[in-house]
């Protein structure tokens, strides 16, 4: 069986456990990885026996390279999208796919033009607790649901983060970072989604715990 050979595009925090899964993945072989801190991506090649370590250029130009791995910062994920899908590489994206409408229809536009595969974070409502959880709900266990809600909490990536910084810039936050697991499980168990509303606040004034 040919293997797919995939480049990684950011070393960061995340890469690890791509690598770790990808690595054991007998239907790809991590051919390359790239990230804006070349020694980075060094350092990545060399702990997970990665052939080639270079810059995004490279690797896009490398026609070895069949589907891009693109674990960049939310800001920059429509931007390195678009250039894999243009050297005519498939992709596969972390959370969120862009930031904006546009470049998430661009990316699509694109990928469609090329005729070239889109993935895109989160995949894990295909893991077992969600599927059993789907069965249930088909098989009628809890009757026809009528409302669901989600919620997040946590005291934020500063806490356990690297380069948390991303979070808090434009693209990041819980909306765009967690939210898709949430709204991908609901409508992996419910169905599409018809209107979205969502709201946010900013704590400030720790000290009297009022919001902002």
């Amino acid at each position: 069986m040919n293997k797919l050979k995939a480049g990684i595009v950011g070393c960061g925090k995340i890469s690890s456990i791509y690598l770790q899964n990808l690595s054991a993945n007998p239907a790809l072989e991590v051919a390359a990885c790239a990230d804006l801190n070349v020694a980075r991506a060094r350092a990545s090649a060399e702990e997970y026996g990665i052939p080639k370590a270079c810059t995004l250029a490279e690797l896009l130009a490398d026609p070895a390279i069949d589907i891009v791995v693109n674990l960049t910062i939310p800001s920059a994920h429509a931007e390195v999208c678009l250039q894999a899908l243009e050297a005519g590489k498939h992709i596969y994206v972390e959370k969120p796919l862009a930031i904006t409408w546009e470049e998430g229809r661009a990316i699509l536009a694109k990928a469609a033009e090329k005729g070239r595969l889109v993935g895109s974070v989160p995949d894990t409502f295909l893991g077992g607790g969600i599927q059993t959880c789907i069965k249930l709900i088909e098989d009628g266990w809890i009757g026809v649901p009528v409302a669901a809600s989600a919620f997040m909490i946590g005291r934020g990536h500063e806490h356990w983060h690297p380069d948390p910084e991303f979070y808090y810039a434009k693209g990041g936050g819980p909306m765009f970072d967690m939210g898709p697991y949430y709204l991908t499980t609901l409508v992996a168990m419910l169905g599409p989604i018809r209107r979205v509303t969502g709201s946010g606040y900013l704590v400030l004034a720790a000290h009297d715990n009022q919001p902002a």
